[in-house]
């Protein structure tokens, strides 16, 4: 219970009140304790089933519990530039213009060194953040879709042609 505990776990009860202790083959011990350990607090997974007419030949059970899966979408995003879009060469070229600005006329010591990286990754930083897109990913996602995908799709949409599909 101990090492349950440590990983939040929590012992089941059984929603049957049916011994979960089977004696072995040969009737000479109990040797099984069928036991299930889940997450600690969960309202959802308070309770599992002992299907003691499964039993067989084995000397253990099976064991089920009921989780309640919702169907709900989950919204997650992600930040990225589309590759070979405007906003691409608009960053290649602020992140060229900040290593080009780079002042390294002395970087005698280690101080004037990492101001002039600090300041170099600073611009690097604000050109992503001016250039990205935030993008909504979902179980139609496809990383490899682009805008030029876009516009064959529409022009199919459109005529409606098997040359264009």
């Amino acid at each position: 219970m101990i090492i349950a505990d440590s990983f939040n776990l929590e012992l089941l009860f059984s929603t049957h009140s049916i011994p979960i202790k089977y004696v072995d083959l040969d009737n000479s011990s109990n040797s099984v304790i069928d036991l299930m350990f889940l997450q600690s607090r969960s309202t959802q997974l308070n309770s599992h089933f002992i299907y003691s007419d499964l039993q067989l030949s084995l000397d253990h059970v099976p064991l089920s519990v009921l989780i309640a899966i919702s169907d709900e979408d989950i919204v997650s995003y992600k930040h990225s530039i589309v590759k070979n879009s405007k906003e691409e060469i608009s960053f290649i070229n602020d992140v060229l213009c900040a290593i080009k600005s780079i002042n390294i006329s002395d970087l005698s010591d280690s101080n004037k060194l990492e101001k002039a990286t600090i300041s170099l990754t600073s611009r690097i930083e604000h050109a992503w953040k001016a250039n990205l897109k935030q993008v909504k990913i979902t179980k139609h996602s496809k990383s490899w879709w682009n805008e030029e995908y876009n516009c064959i799709l529409s022009n199919y949409r459109t005529t409606r042609s098997l040359e264009n599909w």
